[in-house]
């Protein structure tokens, strides 16, 4: 027992000097909505919590104010919105990877016309424009607010965070998905992940119901409908079998639909003109309340009341005090009015739904339910008209509509981040546009003429799930040309969508080096030119490499040796190996028309088995692919007949010189085929947006780190003039107290007093206007000023009760020390060295009391203490040591003499031998006459000792929340399904 704790209080004492690992583990989540935004984290000791505005709200509003000298954000933007509209943005999400001729920015500015947009000549985007010095894309705006949830969600945590997953509606296309990309580099997150909101909400449904997902597949709708738009998604629940982890639950994305415009802040709209409309009615001024921008930012805000008292009441008085003039508004608005001005918007209601059935193949009937997400799915309308499409029995309410995305993001953040370990749920994700490749090439006709064909192919389906790799190989080829990728059919979209849509062509690729490869491999094989794309974990699509792959016939090396296998495994287990990880995706899908059927990344048979999987799941049809099993197999067919001729061709009688050329053909060297590929030069030209350069996304990050500085150094200087003030005010105040008085001179306090009204006349002149460095070198000097006076009255205020401490101190050890002495010379536990020490601590600690308090008392109170609280805690702390050590040497010491004795009755009965090995060690020795009881080491502790005994503390970061007991000794973060 003694070395178990001796080892607990080593490992307290090493994990008490360890580095704090809390500094850089929390990760976050950005539910990135079109009016509001809700942050969640994840560190140890917190699972999964949303983060609290300054304002102890769970969501905060997507809105920006940007003044001269002034930033300001969520709450208190939307609070400018009413007086000065100009100052505000919001709803910026609408506008990300827009150019400026694409509808929605034309709608945003009739939405808000308050607002100055500006085409970007450069890069054909829109941007703000509030002066020449002020202007700013909606990148950057976007850029500023995640910057704000960052440290939103940094106060919370109380530690530095950058790693998060942010999530964007699954309408998202390429370029809104690298615009959110860019907005989070100028706020310098790290994103893990931006995933899609619909997944993120199916994985916050599926991680709390866990156990009730088996190998049967659910199905299940998610109805979302937020501000600024609606989405319909069916998702499969299903366990899978996985190689890594065994059987897990999994997510599926099956089907999606959307109405990009139908959301919450439509309605409002509706709303605000219905009341402008009634005002002007109302004629109690001759001017169109309508052009107004400031009348019309508060008829907006009431609107958005009015929306939400509307959804629990069948009427409402909507009032505005002072809305135009000083003129009052006040007007009655029933929900009948609400539903007849929103007929057309609830009529659209079941479009998503429709969509969503259609792209998954799916009907009612196989859908388990339809469970409502988002906030505008509250208003009673919304339901009635979803209900009668869905045709369910009800709608489901189970999940939090406001929180479920958030909370699903953060717990993808914390599977992705290295810091943490959760139980596996896989999400496959599913693209919801198309995407193809399209080339051009001759073809000669039957009458010898040359024409040049386009050829498309799909390089991914719609709805195709994605972290996903593919493989285009180019076999006609060789000289550099050029290909296009684009996004497939999107005929399923309405032409308002395919509008609002953008550019349908995504990116030109330019190939160069591909004429020099051929040269350079003229008596090599040409296997084709292979271009490896990946759609990443975030849905953004990208050209990792192009390489001209040839193939040659080389002489295949001797065997190696056991002894020379030996050592290279042992090479590469110390670093000699590829370093290079497996991945773990979907295998290349080769072109039909340009595939000549002898791909050398597929020979051998893991690579050829995944290639037929995603072959059969993603091209239908694959002709290369029968062309590919033919070729190995004739490969296979032509090795095996070689060795069977090895084995029959074996001559009875030869003469010597026959047999050694037969000896030495045998022996000759098999050839292997080798691949050798060259990497070709690639130039990427963006045809729907062009990204920002490099040198732009630099100047833009600066840009808001300059502001983000500026903010900080504001807030800075305000902070040190509150302190500068208020110490002014109050050491003026402590002046006159009694405890004050007493240790100060007349002098001294004259002395004060003076520079403390210098300081205040200094404030009221300049001090205001003074920056941040001369408001703190003001407070310097004051506080230096007064430190003696401080350090005297906090003195004296802390004798009593360290000085009644030490005495008790002192009486407590003396008394000990009186009892160890008296315990008879076969039973003392405590050596003379031991006892001696204590003794000299006791007496020398008496000693220095009494002598210090008394040098205390000649001196004045307005004198330097000689009597300090900090030496009487240091030998508080000597005496507890001393006392300590002793005890816990008592409280484990085995009195060996009454054991022995003891021994010796038990063996004379007629118990067994490990009863009387058991009563021999539960032995308690008598207490005799001025004996103190010593219980053994094997005495089962009390419940007093139990909580005296110290405890391991554990780093926060190393903190095991996992109840399975065979987890118990890892020292990962687990987040469990039941929080």
């Amino acid at each position: 027992m003694r070395e178990k704790l001796s080892l607990l209080a080593v490992c307290c004492l090493i994990a008490a000097f360890l580095p704090s690992q809390t500094e850089s583990v929390a990760v976050m989540s950005v539910d990135l909505g079109s009016e509001w935004i809700k942050v969640a984290i994840v560190k140890p000791g917190v699972p999964m919590e949303i983060v609290l505005n300054k304002y102890s709200r769970r969501k905060t509003p997507v809105a920006v104010c940007l003044k001269e000298n002034e930033r300001l954000f969520g709450d208190s933007a939307l609070g400018m919105a009413v007086k000065n509209p100009k100052v505000v943005y919001r709803f910026l999400q609408s506008l990300l990877g827009k150019t400026a001729d694409n509808p929605l920015v034309a709608q945003y500015q009739k939405h808000f016309p308050e607002h100055q947009l500006h085409r970007d000549e450069k890069r054909g985007t829109v941007y703000f424009k509030f002066s020449e010095d002020m202007q700013y894309t909606p990148e950057e705006l976007l850029g500023m607010m995640l910057n704000y949830s960052r440290g939103l969600a940094q106060d919370f945590a109380e530690q530095t965070i950058k790693d998060a997953v942010i999530t964007v509606p699954a309408y998202f296309n390429q370029a809104e998905r690298r615009a959110v990309l860019q907005a989070a580099h100028m706020a310098g997150l790290k994103v893990l992940q931006l995933i899609n909101d619909n997944a993120a909400v199916a994985l916050n449904y599926g991680v709390f119901r866990r156990k009730e997902i088996n190998s049967t597949a659910q199905n299940i709708m998610f109805y979302d409908m937020g501000s600024g738009s609606t989405t319909a998604t069916i998702v499969t629940y299903q366990t899978v079998k996985t190689k890594e982890a065994g059987t897990q639950p999994q997510l599926q994305i099956r089907g999606v639909g959307f109405d990009r415009t139908l959301g919450g802040f439509e309605i409002e709209l509706r709303l605000r003109d219905h009341l402008a409309k009634l005002f002007n009615e109302q004629k109690k001024s001759k001017k169109d309340v309508r052009e107004n921008m400031r009348a019309m930012a508060k008829l907006l805000k009431e609107a958005q009341r009015l929306k939400t008292v509307l959804s629990a009441n069948a009427e409402h008085v909507s009032q505005i005090e002072g809305l135009m003039d000083d003129i009052d508004f006040r007007a009655k608005v029933t929900r009948s009015d609400f539903e007849a001005l929103c007929e057309d918007l609830f009529a659209r209601v079941p479009g998503p739904v429709k969509e969503a059935l259609a792209v998954s193949e799916m009907t009612m009937d196989e859908i388990e339910q339809v469970i409502l997400v988002g906030g505008s799915t509250r208003v009673p309308k919304v339901q009635e008209v979803l209900l009668k499409a869905v045709g369910k029995q009800e709608l489901s309410k189970n999940i939090n509509a406001d929180e479920a995305a958030a909370m699903g993001a953060v717990y993808q953040a914390a599977a992705l981040s290295k810091a943490f370990k959760v139980k596996p749920f896989l999400v496959r994700d599913a693209a919801v546009f198309p995407i193809q490749v399209e080339f051009s090439r001759e073809t000669e006709e039957e009458d010898g003429v040359k024409s040049v064909k386009q050829t498309k192919r799909v390089l991914f389906q719609r709805m195709a799930p994605y972290p996903q790799r593919k493989v285009i190989t180019f076999n006609r080829y060789t000289d550099d040309f050029v290909f296009y990728v684009n996004y497939g059919d999107l005929s399923f979209l309405s032409e308002d969508d395919i509008k609002v849509f953008g550019s349908q062509n995504l990116t030109t690729v330019k190939l160069s080096g591909v004429g020099s490869s051929f040269k350079k491999h003229s008596d090599a094989e040409s296997k084709g030119i292979k271009a490896h794309f990946n759609m990443d974990e975030s849905g953004v699509l990208l050209l990792d490499r192009v390489e001209s792959v040839f193939e040659t016939i080389v002489e295949e090396k001797e065997e190696e040796s056991t002894l020379t296998k030996l050592g290279n495994t042992i090479s590469s287990l110390f670093g000699g190996g590829s370093s290079e990880p497996s991945d773990n995706v979907t295998e290349p899908v080769t072109d039909e028309e340009e595939v000549n059927g002898k791909d050398q990344e597929q020979t051998e048979k893991q690579e050829e088995a995944e290639q037929k999987k995603s072959e059969a799941e993603d091209v239908k049809g694959g002709e290369p692919q029968a062309e590919e099993q033919k070729d190995d197999k004739e490969e296979t067919t032509e090795t095996q007949g070689e060795k069977e001729a090895d084995k029959t061709e074996k001559p009875v009688d030869q003469p010597d010189g026959e047999k050694a050329e037969k000896e030495a053909d045998i022996k000759a060297k098999p050839l292997k085929k080798s691949k050798v590929s060259e990497d070709i030069t690639v130039e990427l030209e963006m045809n729907d947006v062009l990204d920002p350069s490099t040198e732009d996304l630099e100047v833009s990050k600066k840009k808001l780190q300059d502001l983000t500085d500026r903010d900080l150094e504001k807030h800075e200087r305000e902070k040190t003039l509150n302190s500068l003030e208020a110490f002014i005010f109050e050491t003026q105040d402590k002046l006159y107290q009694d405890e004050y008085q007493a240790v100060v001179t007349e002098e001294e306090r004259e002395q004060i007093s003076g520079k403390l009204s210098e300081a205040s006349n200094w404030m009221d002149e300049d001090g205001y206007s003074a920056n941040t460095k001369e408001l703190k070198e003001k407070l310097s000097e004051l506080k230096k000023l007064c430190r003696a006076m401080f350090f005297r009255v906090e003195e004296r205020k802390k004798w009593p009760d360290r000085l009644a401490a030490l005495e008790s101190m002192l009486n407590t050890s003396a008394y000990f020390l009186k009892s160890a002495k008296l315990i008879p010379e076969d039973d003392q536990i405590f050596t003379d060295v031991e006892l001696k020490t204590l003794e000299r601590v006791i007496n020398e600690t008496t000693t220095w009391k009494n002598e210090t308090v008394g040098s205390q008392e000649k001196l004045s109170p307005t004198e330097k203490p000689v009597l300090l609280s900090k030496d009487i805690e240091a030998k508080l702390s000597l005496l507890d040591r001393e006392v300590n050590y002793l005890l816990t040497k008592a409280k484990f010491a085995k009195p060996k003499d009454k054991i022995k004795a003891k021994d010796k009755n038990s063996t004379s009965t007629n118990n067994s031998k490990a009863n009387s090995t058991e009563d021999a060690e539960k032995v308690i020795p008598t207490k005799s006459d001025g004996d103190e009881e010593v219980k053994p080491a094997e005495e089962p502790p009390t419940a007093e000792e139990k909580d005296n005994e110290p405890i391991l503390e554990l780093d926060p970061a190393e903190t095991i929340e996992d109840a399975d007991p065979t987890e118990s000794s890892k020292s990962e973060n687990h987040i469990e399904d039941e929080l």
